[in-house]
């Protein structure tokens, strides 16, 4: 499952497992890795908080901005995970495309944020000014470019430690996932994940 065995038990270990298993019904293998670290967890869960809402995403727009920035960086856990949630939200073919890299069917503001979403996760110190100027020319402020940008890297560190770690996408997270998104996450799989998604 993950590189790094299960942390040691503890009141804020149980609580986190705790709450998996009621949201959820499992507790997931980037969990069970965080769990080494609960208050890096918390403070990370709270910097996401404020920045979605400084940047006013709703679930549709969090799930397009995660989605995105997953597949940028290959990351097939949270691509299958927020590429689910996407397709709820705003229908499979939505979903295929974010993890493709597809703007067809965006509109504007959405295209600005998925566009300037994969220039922060590929080349941050590239990025230029005319970068930011579509975003405010789709009505988005300083403050929730800001935001948005935060929110972007902030997901992005999170995929990167439970990817360094090992953390392979949970088996109960598998059977979830619609078909054609589950097929159009062809990166950075292991063996394993591999097989089940094949399966």
């Amino acid at each position: 499952m993950n590189f790094i065995a299960d942390a040691p038990t503890s009141e804020l270990v149980e609580h986190m497992y705790a709450t998996d298993l009621k949201v959820q019904g499992y507790v997931a293998n980037q969990t069970r890795i965080w769990a080494h670290s609960p208050e890096s967890m918390a403070a990370l869960t709270y910097a996401l908080s404020m920045a979605v809402d400084a940047a006013g995403l709703d679930v549709r727009r969090r799930a397009l901005l995660v989605t995105t920035t997953a597949a940028a960086m290959g990351d097939a856990y949270c691509a299958l995970a927020f590429g689910t949630k996407l397709a709820s939200a705003a229908g499979e073919e939505a979903a295929v495309r974010a993890v493709t890299g597809d703007d067809t069917g965006l509109d504007d503001a959405d295209r600005a944020l998925v566009r300037w979403t994969r220039r922060v996760v590929g080349d941050p110190s590239g990025t230029v000014a005319e970068d930011v100027g579509e975003l405010t020319a789709a009505g988005f402020d300083d403050r929730q470019v800001m935001a948005i940008t935060l929110f972007v890297a902030l997901r992005q560190a999170f995929s990167t430690v439970n990817d360094a770690l090992g953390a392979e996408p949970d088996a109960s997270l598998l059977e979830r996932v619609p078909a054609a998104v589950r097929e159009a996450v062809t990166f950075r799989r292991t063996g394993a994940t591999r097989s089940r998604l094949s399966a």
